[in-house]
């Protein structure tokens, strides 16, 4: 077994036991980067001399017994628009091609802390807008399992990382699916936490209502670790909670006996691929098996979920990228004639094209004789989109459905038409608005041999009930990855 085969966990267990080192697991992954990086394009930047350093810093405290935590030495790559001190962070845009924060955020400070060690920042879709990774000005990342095909987006560089074992695990940011979606096209585990559990502080917002921070890993117990980890209160986080129920770990138990899982009818319909929506109801039928109440149910409102969000997401998003003017930090032209002029020109040449559609629509839907017609009513959907899942959370446990229509489009599919790129987050998107939190893992692969990703969806807080219904199916599928095929 090569050492990048390990877990997160597993690597750290091996660690503490003298069996590798920090700095092993560090020159493997830096090996395997160098091997297969020109192929994927998972990395906007790698730190090598960063990490080694960071590995022998951390191997001495591993040895004196200063880090004991479940995850000590395992190398880590963060999503490109979580600032980190000292180390390059663009967003994957030209805006911000030269900008390197003075501060690490709070989830990256959190693992830091648990003795993680940094690889690079991942690319992604520009400014988290897409859902394939090909807005990125730094070119498209490739699915490791099919390089024609996409990673997903906006985490696509993180997710393709994990999968081709460019890093152990990273982190990824969600405000509509980043982090489930391309978890599903991936074939590896992705989560998304109840708003307000990961700090968000040192995220460079997109939607500020919707952004959240969580894992892309291995597996479901590398996703509870690294949750358990990264989940704290922060007080330089508004909307942050305080919460004593962050144990995940202890939900690693392979149970689902009574436990009610309802399949919402509204997202097997029109739409869905055929083997996607087989692999997923047979996932739901082993549950079922081992003891789980499965029941569909009506969840209403899905058709109304993604005009909700590009509504409500592109609004905050014009507002979020106000202060990107070439004037405190990033990118400016070159040539510009006066004040004016020279926004105008840095925003042009700085943004990328859906970047900019996202800006124009948001400032069109909160512009005088509109915010009523749009926003405001997009605020109201949102209402009832929460409403309905607490009518379901009354009957049910966990919500389980696909994670996207299909398995990874083809790159350059979903740019062609934007439409059907939104599309494509139609199961991931009700999640954000409403709040709740969800887990994206492969339940089986396509004629074509690409993942397919399920999700389970939890009622406002309730990660512990998702990671034990994730942990028993994953008990009951077995070993998965492209090395299984």
């Amino acid at each position: 077994m090569s050492i990048l085969d390990y877990t997160a966990v597993e690597l750290a267990e091996k660690i503490k036991q003298k069996e590798v080192s920090a700095i092993d697991a560090v020159k493997a992954v830096l090996e395997q980067i160098e091997k297969t990086e020109s192929i994927y394009n998972c990395y906007v930047t790698v730190d090598k001399e960063g990490a080694l350093k960071k590995a022998e810093e951390v191997q001495k405290k591993i040895e004196s017994g200063e880090l004991t935590g479940p995850l000590a030495g395992v190398p880590v790559a963060i999503k490109d628009n979580m600032c980190t001190e000292g180390m390059l962070t663009t967003c994957s845009s030209k805006i911000l091609n030269n900008f390197i924060p003075t501060f690490s955020s709070e989830a990256v400070l959190n693992l830091e802390k648990a003795g993680a060690v940094i690889i690079g920042k991942t690319n992604m879709d520009e400014f988290a807008m897409g859902s394939t990774t090909e807005t990125s000005a730094y070119g498209a990342t490739k699915n490791p399992w099919n390089p024609e095909h996409v990673p997903g987006g906006s985490s696509g560089g993180s997710a393709a990382a994990v999968a081709a074992n460019e890093c152990y695990y990273a982190l990824g940011s969600d405000t509509g699916g980043s982090i489930r979606q391309p978890a599903g096209y991936c074939g590896v585990v992705g989560m998304k936490p109840t708003y307000s559990t990961v700090s968000r502080y040192g995220l460079i917002a997109y939607g500020s209502s919707l952004d959240q921070i969580g894992p892309l890993c291995k597996d479901v117990t590398d996703c509870a670790t690294i949750l358990e980890i990264i989940s704290t209160y922060d007080s330089k986080d508004s909307t942050s909670v305080k919460r004593d129920d962050t144990d995940f770990t202890s939900s690693l138990i392979n149970d689902v006996k009574g436990m009610k899982i309802g399949i919402p009818k509204d997202y097997f319909g029109e739409g869905l691929d055929s083997e996607v929506k087989e692999a997923v109801l047979k996932a739901a039928d082993l549950l079922k098996e081992n003891g789980a109440v499965v029941e569909e149910f009506d969840l209403s409102l899905v058709e109304y979920a993604i005009p909700a969000y590009y509504t409500i997401a592109a609004a905050e998003a014009s507002s979020n990228l106000e202060r990107f003017d070439g004037i405190k930090y990033g990118y400016r032209t070159e040539d510009f004639t006066d004040l004016h002029n020279m926004y105008k020109k840095t925003r042009s040449e700085g943004f990328g094209a859906e970047v900019k559609r996202r800006i124009m629509l948001g400032s069109f839907v909160l512009s005088s004789g509109y915010y009523d017609a749009y926003y405001l009513k997009a605020l109201r959907v949102k209402a009832l989109i929460k409403k309905a899942f607490d009518e379901a959370f009354a009957k049910y446990d966990v919500i389980l459905g696909p994670v996207a229509p299909t398995t990874a489009p083809k790159l350059g599919e979903s740019l062609s038409d934007p439409i059907k790129m939104y599309l494509g987050d139609i199961y991931t998107i009700s999640v954000n608005l409403a709040g709740l939190p969800g887990i994206s893992l492969p339940c089986g692969v396509d004629s074509k041999g690409l993942p397919i990703g399920l999700q389970l969806i939890g009622d406002c807080f309730k990660e512990k009930k998702l990671i034990q219904t994730a942990y028993t199916y994953e008990q009951i599928r077995g070993k998965f990855g492209r090395e299984d095929r």
